[in-house]
């Protein structure tokens, strides 16, 4: 009898561990534990950042911390965190959300176009990852990286293809920038690179007439002509004559500083730099600032015409008037410099 209820107490004992075991289960692994009434909620882990850090992030979108804590430390993630970017739906239990922060890194789209220069890519795209500007533009500008793959300061904007990617919120800096290289390798592909050679330009020599190209016009329907005008230039060995060459040329210098050049005058044209187009012939040493596809595209179809000269049409504007002899194109010039004297446009 004693034996007996021994026995039955074991059992009762037994029951009663069995059930504090299944509650334990229940309520830190499998009961949801979101506090939060979106569909989903985003969690941005920095590379480095340890347990205390991602709690901080966690702890306003659950209902029982503590549960996750005693769960986060049996599993071992306590001391195992993983950076990225992870998507925490609504009645997760704290077993499923460990599991998605330990290996369920979530990729995302950046986009970038129209960045004037290497500082303000590396800018847009830190705005977008966990890299900051600062890293971004000392991998962007990294000699030795630049060197290796036929690069220097002056073209590696030319790298930079604009378009959205996928990339890890927690890309590095390096990583961004070689994902780029790979990039601008898979864009000029076989077909690019074959246009490029009929017009004996070089992909770097391609993408700093693009940028001229798409500076003069954001209409994409008139930049093959444009650079039609530009490649019979080149051909005859007149200068380019690029006014957006000359705005760059004066922003590089100091009493430039902050203005905005609306009208290209003699005086702009007197200065002295090899992206004065005016004064030097051929192309600038890169680019003056990052080309949309359409303009590149442009250029390896660019138009073939007998234009020599164009400017902009007062009439229609963001579109340009082209001519083939200088007296058409003076005519066309008088009358859209009538035009910016009429809207009081004197520099």
């Amino acid at each position: 009898m004693y034996i007996k209820k021994i026995l039955i107490g074991i059992v009762i004992i037994g029951l009663a561990v069995a059930a504090y075991i299944a509650y334990f289960v229940y309520g830190a692994m499998l009961k949801p534990n979101t506090a939060f009434n979106n569909d989903e909620a985003y969690l941005l882990i920095p590379t480095h950042a340890n347990y205390s850090e991602v709690r901080g992030q966690l702890e306003p979108l659950l209902i029982d911390i503590d549960k996750f804590d005693a769960l986060a430390e049996q599993k071992k993630y306590t001391t195992n965190v993983k950076a990225g970017r992870y998507i925490i739906k609504k009645g997760m239990s704290n077993n499923d959300i460990i599991n998605t922060i330990r290996s369920q890194n979530k990729p995302i789209r950046i986009a970038f176009n129209n960045q004037e220069t290497l500082a303000k890519l590396a800018g847009r795209i830190a705005s977008q990852i966990e890299a900051d500007s600062v890293s971004l533009i000392k991998a962007m500008t990294d000699k030795t990286f630049l060197s290796k793959n036929g690069f220097t300061k002056k073209t590696a904007l030319g790298m930079y293809v604009p378009n959205s990617y996928e990339v890890y919120w927690n890309t590095s800096a390096e990583t961004f920038r070689d994902k780029m290289l790979k990039e601008y390798d898979r864009f000029w592909n076989a077909s690019r690179l074959a246009k490029a050679k009929q017009l004996n330009l070089t992909p770097d020599e391609v993408m700093t007439l693009a940028s001229i190209v798409h500076e003069e016009s954001k209409q994409a329907s008139e930049q093959p002509r444009i650079a039609g005008v530009y490649l019979n230039r080149i051909r005859i060995g007149m200068p380019l004559q690029a006014d957006p060459t000359i705005r760059y040329a004066a922003y590089q210098l100091p009493n430039y500083d902050g203005e905005i050049i609306k009208r290209v005058l003699n005086v702009h044209k007197e200065i002295d730099s090899p992206y004065n187009t005016y004064k030097y012939l051929g192309l600038p040493p890169g680019l003056i600032a990052m080309p949309d596809v359409s303009a590149i595209d442009a250029v390896l179809n660019a138009e073939k015409h007998d234009y020599f000269y164009f400017v902009a049409d007062a009439k229609n504007i963001g579109f340009h008037k082209f001519s083939k002899t200088l007296s058409q194109h003076n005519a066309n010039a008088r009358a859209y410099h009538s035009y910016l004297n009429s809207q009081n446009i004197y520099n």
